[in-house]
């Protein structure tokens, strides 16, 4: 379906280009949010007529949104959740939850200007990309973590996503080879060894049991 931009689509084209885009994406998006016309002569002398009034409402709606960028890029929020031993969150962050986060720091971000392409699952710090405008792009990061003393220590560089300190120190530090046996019975020398580690006396005491017998 051919249509008529009314604003800049990334990776589509500018204001008053016709481009030629699938019909379920033209009437699913395009064409109900007033993005688009479609492409006839009817539509083609409306938007010529209206022309200079959509590149003025755009111009204000763009620098309005530069604006915003200038208080909002590169600021950090953090979001507390609840998550496991490993960082696995018993939940997600969506769009909708970064989206009410900025709400409270006072600045207006639609949940479909942030561009998170999956939920987030995991405690740690993660960058998100806001579509401030179609010209207009800001970037955030979203601490999340599961208490304020961990966002700070993660905010510091420190990882907390991986296994217990202790755990892994004790897994990666044990070799059996090296395990004193005095350590762990009171009487070593009791210990009875392992199948093919039978003591070199044994044959020993047998030949003398055999040699009384034949006497």
């Amino acid at each position: 379906m051919d249509v008529i931009l009314l604003e800049r689509i990334a990776k589509l084209g500018q204001m008053g280009d016709v481009v030629s885009v699938k019909p379920g994406y033209a009437r699913n998006f395009l064409l109900p949010q007033g993005k688009a016309l479609r492409a006839n002569d009817a539509n083609r002398a409306k938007f010529e007529a209206d022309r200079a009034n959509l590149e003025a409402r755009n111009a204000e709606r763009k620098d309005a949104a530069e604006k915003v960028k200038a208080d909002l890029d590169g600021n950090t929020y953090v979001l507390i959740r609840s998550a496991g031993q490993t960082g696995q969150l018993y939940g997600s962050v969506s769009s909708r939850d970064i989206a009410a986060t900025l709400a409270e720091a006072g600045f207006t971000v639609a949940r479909n200007q942030v561009n998170l392409m999956n939920p987030i699952k995991v405690i740690g710090l993660h960058e998100i990309l806001l579509n401030l405008h179609p010209e207009v792009d800001s970037t955030i990061t979203v601490n999340v973590a599961r208490s304020e003393d961990e966002a700070e220590r993660q905010a510091a560089g420190e990882d907390l996503t991986g296994r217990d300190e202790q755990f892994e120190h004790e897994a990666t530090d044990f070799e059996a080879d090296d395990v004193d046996l005095s350590e762990v019975f009171d009487n070593p020398d009791d210990v009875e060894l392992g199948e093919g580690e039978a003591s070199d006396e044994a044959p020993a005491e047998e030949a003398a049991s055999e040699e009384e017998e034949n006497s």
